[in-house]
């Protein structure tokens, strides 16, 4: 097989390539000098994140995007053994606390029981979209918390939307009585194929549109970019934030500060947002944090959002709920930060610092050629103190490894510090250069980071 590689600002193009398995090696990744990174596990379906029990097992979940049949894996004498599947697709977080597995899948929360049983505590959540209720994680109250993604991009249902076919009545939802903006956004009718066009308004559904110059919406618990709250058993639900797009991490420290992981808005549907960086935030309780209408703090009718050759976003929100607070760190555009944890290990590195893993992206131009970005794709480390990020564990091209000369990081989705003190990354899969959501089967790995020994 033929490989081609363009060169370009920041970016890597190629062509011909079509990868069936995955090559893996070390050696193609960076990580800082005294630290060595092996592969720790192969052969997973799309790993989506890991966690470690308190009598040290290892516990993993995988997507199953590939499959359609995501599953939880216990790692036992070096083997992985299925402890549960057909869950929805897909899982998108797993915890574990008193041995009890919590599951996050589509829609619903099911814990798995010592005995075997399964139950699902919380069910019904608003997840048809593009983003799905999150990992779970246990509050010093004693309470279960967790995030809840958003239906669309920014706010407006259209074409971007592959899921309004299936559910076609489904938007987004605020935490709070809001009054939106009566605009509306025009797309190909896409129910409708002889009639002109379809008008669509905020947190409407696809083809309804705004009649009025102002109009309120309704909030609910259950609310579009949320952190919600319960009791362990998933009863008396609440919401305690909303306004982010995909909380797609959350997690307390051992000072008992929550800790967000929120993916930004991207340059696509029918309210596209340019350059919305990805958040890290501290939580701060009963807070908007911004989302349709600002980005990191900032309006996203400032110029910086503003697609090239695309008009100028305008605000959906007539009065905002809050003032939106700024994130204690930000990420480029497109990094799609995920899975992260916190080191208190001196003899790793700097104790109280999270470790994030980076999703990034990879599309394709009209003319079919591959863009690899050099945004995302890699470990960072995040400041707490100052809110400073940092590179930590990159593939020394600077690119994700999806072809099958790179043996390297591709698209890491969750960290975790390990009870021998390492750090332990899952990395979903390779990709088919056909379609980059299209992954290869049992293509899956955990890389583990250490501290060199010498």
């Amino acid at each position: 097989m033929k490989y081609r590689f363009l060169y370009g600002h920041n970016h890597m193009y190629i062509q011909q390539i079509e990868p069936t398995e995955r090559y893996l090696n070390p050696e193609d990744v960076n990580v800082p000098q005294g630290y060595q990174i092996e592969v720790f596990a192969t052969g997973l379906d799309t790993p989506i994140g890991l966690v470690f029990t308190e009598e040290g097992g290892l516990l993993v979940a995988e997507a199953g995007v590939s499959t359609g049949n995501p599953r939880v894996l216990f790692l036992v004498e070096g083997r992985f053994e299925v402890i549960a599947d057909g869950f929805n697709v897909p899982i998108t977080g797993i915890n574990y606390r008193n041995g009890d597995i919590y599951v996050s899948h589509r829609g619903v929360i099911t814990i798995l029981r010592e005995d075997g049983t399964r139950e699902d505590i919380i069910s019904g959540l608003p997840s048809f979209g593009d983003f799905s209720n999150n990992n779970v994680t246990f509050g010093p109250e004693g309470k279960i918390y967790f995030g809840q993604g958003t239906a669309t991009n920014s706010g407006v249902v259209g074409l971007d939307n592959q899921w309004i076919f299936e559910h076609p009545y489904f938007h987004d939802q605020p935490g709070d009585f809001i009054l939106a903006r009566g605009v509306n956004y025009e797309t190909t009718n896409a129910f409708i194929p002889a009639a002109e066009s379809a008008m669509t308004g905020p947190f409407r559904p696809y083809g309804e549109p705004s009649l009025l110059p102002v109009e309120v919406v309704r909030g609910t618990i259950e609310a579009s970019g949320s952190i919600l709250r319960a009791n362990p058993d998933g009863s008396d639900l609440e919401l305690v934030a909303w306004g982010l797009r995909n909380p797609s991490c959350i997690k307390f420290d051992l000072n008992n500060n929550l800790y967000i992981a929120n993916q930004g808005m991207t340059n696509r549907g029918s309210r596209p947002i340019a350059n919305a960086p990805d958040e890290f935030h501290m939580f701060v309780p009963n807070q908007w944090y911004g989302w349709p209408d600002f980005s990191a703090g900032m309006p996203v009718s400032a110029p910086r959002f503003t697609p090239e050759g695309r008009p100028q976003p305008e605000l959906l929100l007539y009065n905002i709920p809050s003032v939106p607070p700024r994130p204690l760190a930000s990420f480029p555009a497109n990094s799609y930060i995920m899975g992260f944890d916190f080191n208190y290990s001196s003899e790793f590195g700097p104790v109280g610092d999270a470790y994030i893993a980076e999703f990034g992206s990879i599309r394709y131009e009209e003319t079919g050629e591959l863009i690899l970005t050099g945004i995302g794709h890699r470990i960072s480390r995040i400041n707490i103190n100052t809110g400073q990020t940092s590179t930590f564990s990159i593939n020394k091209s600077g690119f994700p490894a999806v072809t099958p000369l790179e043996g390297g990081l591709g698209r890491p989705t969750d960290v975790k510090f390990g009870p021998d003190g390492a750090m332990y990354v899952t990395d979903f899969t390779a990709t088919t250069l056909r379609d980059p959501n299209e992954f290869i089967p049992n293509t899956g790995v955990i890389w583990r980071i250490s501290r060199s020994q010498f």
